[in-house]
């Protein structure tokens, strides 16, 4: 009452009362997902290494400067905290918003943001591609940028109302230390009975009621904003929904172009952030994003003609020999064993090897020594065929095929690119070491140009192989000859070669790309190969699948 004494335990009281409702505003979040320090820590560090996200960040503050909150570090801290929870939520194996109540009203905007994007039926695809890594969860982000634009825009009204109330929160807030302190300066103005005197005490009650007033504001406004945002929310969804899909397809392509391309999850999560991000760019760029497709139909291929490679497989039926295999009798020698007169002549042959069987040529299987993809980059190899695929891109996209064979098999692999006499250049792919996506894509870029010349590269091949052989003594090496033209060889060149094939014990494979006349009998490429064939069809990766049965 004005001009009364009043208690200096009820002041006190009412004291506590004030700053424990101080305190309620001042513990209010900024950030919607539940985190600590170390994956915010990775929050700052994919910030500070991505450029693009860094460009995301100032374009956002500069377009939705926000609402400042106490601690913020500059004005855009509103769009750097939603930047930071869509981060966090694709980031973190279980994201965890807070409830909205323990949000900065300014902020709230965000929560209703990140809610509809966890919400949506696509996140969780997403999630399967993001969590843990910080690299895709940062490209979900950038991905995610043009919904996130679209959200703030939309939410624009939503964010000046919960700016007003964030201001009515903390202006009650201010009101209720106000009050504390009062209540403090009343209490050192007490008597000797406890009692304070009536000036303090009326001082405290404008306090209150002052910080009474702020706080009734604070609701109307929390209202108000409240409104605002449920009016967006329809909008909020159906566009969260959109970038969450986004985003899902985006992560998936760039996971689909690295392991297409050898670079599996592990490999990534190892790579720095600043190369991986480097070779995402050099992999998405020009041709090697439209080869992409095709090298891993290509090394799908070959995984399951793997699977079913077996030694000594039937073959071509090529005429009659004399043996002991019973699954090739021929059936003129079976009919004996239905006349018991006959059975014991039959026994007889057996024993003696000498029964009637189909001779086939078997296939056999895989060589021990090196695997050596001669390529030819010659200028028609850039000839275009259906779906805008290149004989440049199915010869590398077998290269890198048989690169996995070889690595699989324990083989070491020769990658050799040629066109005229005067340009080779010859890339190794060791067993014993890592092939790294760096030398494989600098193998798959290389093109050379200028005309074609067949021998320099296969005694590049062959002279591989007996170095590999006068090192290791291992023989039965493949060559896979790829090329779409044809070329005359010398007769001292053949001479040599065939002595060096006999020694070694090598096999070459020749493929022509849409040149039929190439395998046409006794051109050059006829005589030179143990197998040959024409592919016409470049979208066909089944036109090689049995090189990949027998290397």
């Amino acid at each position: 009452m004005n001009g009364t004494p009043r208690p200096l335990d009820e002041l006190t009281r009412r004291s506590a009362q004030w700053l424990a409702r101080s305190a309620a505003v001042a513990e209010r979040h900024t950030a919607a997902v539940v985190a600590d320090p170390f994956d915010r820590a990775a929050w700052e560090d994919v910030h500070a290494q991505s450029a693009a996200l860094r460009e995301l960040a100032a374009e956002l503050a500069a377009r939705h400067p926000g609402t400042r909150h106490p601690g913020a570090r500059h004005p855009g801290d509103l769009t750097d905290d939603l930047l930071a929870d869509v981060f966090l939520a694709a980031y973190l194996p279980a994201p965890r918003l807070r409830e909205p109540a323990a949000m900065a009203p300014s902020h709230r905007v965000n929560h209703r943001i990140v809610t509809a994007l966890t919400d949506a039926p696509e996140f969780a695809a997403l999630h399967r591609e993001t969590a843990g890594d910080p690299y895709a969860a940062a490209l979900a982000v950038l991905a995610q940028a043009p919904a996130v634009r679209a959200l703030l825009d939309r939410t624009r009204d939503a964010r000046e109302r919960t700016g007003e109330a964030d201001r009515a929160d903390r202006a009650a807030a201010d009101a209720a230390t106000a009050v504390a302190e009062t209540v403090r300066q009343a209490a050192g103005a007490a008597v000797e009975d406890g009692s304070v005197p009536a000036p303090a005490a009326d001082a405290v009650r404008r306090a209150i009621e002052a910080a009474e007033a702020a706080e009734a504001a604070a609701r109307r406004e929390s209202r108000a904003a409240a409104q605002a945002l449920t009016a967006a929310l329809p909008g909020v969804r159906a566009t969260a929904r959109r970038a969450t899909a986004t985003a899902a397809e985006a992560v998936r392509q760039e996971a689909a172009l690295m392991r297409a391309w050898g670079v599996g999850s592990g490999e990534l999560r190892r790579m720095p952030f600043g190369e991986r991000a480097r070779l995402a760019e050099r992999l998405r760029g020009g041709r090697l994003a439209r080869w992409a497709e095709l090298i891993g139909r290509f090394r799908q291929m070959a995984d399951g003609e793997r699977a079913r490679k077996v030694e000594n497989a039937t073959g071509e039926l090529v005429g009659v020999t004399l043996g002991d295999d019973l699954s090739r009798v021929l059936p003129s020698e079976l009919a004996a064993l239905g006349v018991p007169a006959l059975r014991a002549v039959f026994a007889s042959r057996y024993a003696a090897g000498e029964l009637m069987l189909y001779d086939n040529r078997g296939e056999q299987s895989t060589g021990r020594g090196a695997v050596i993809a001669c390529v030819d980059t010659s200028h028609s190899m850039y000839a275009e065929g259906p779906g805008g695929i290149t004989r440049e891109a199915w010869s590398k996209a077998c290269a890198l095929a048989l690169l996995d064979q070889a690595r699989r098999a324990g083989r070491d692999f020769v990658g050799i690119l040629f066109s005229a006499a005067d340009k080779l250049r010859v890339h190794r792919f060791p067993a014993d070491r890592p092939a790294t996506v760096t030398d494989v894509l600098d193998f798959a870029e290389t093109f050379l140009g200028g005309g074609t010349d067949f021998q320099r590269p296969l005694s590049t091949a062959a002279g591989i192989l007996e170095q590999e052989y006068d090192d290791t003594s291992r023989t039965r090496g493949d060559i896979v000859l790829i090329t779409d033209d044809a070329c005359e060889v010398t007769e001292t060149w053949t001479r040599a070669w065939n002595d060096a094939r006999h020694r070694l014990r090598f096999r070459l494979f020749g493929i022509t790309l849409a040149t039929p006349d190439a395998t046409a009998p006794g051109s050059v490429l006829e005589s030179l190969c143990d197998n040959l064939r024409t592919i016409d069809d470049l979208t066909d990766v089944q036109g090689a699948a049995d090189l990949f049965r027998v290397i």
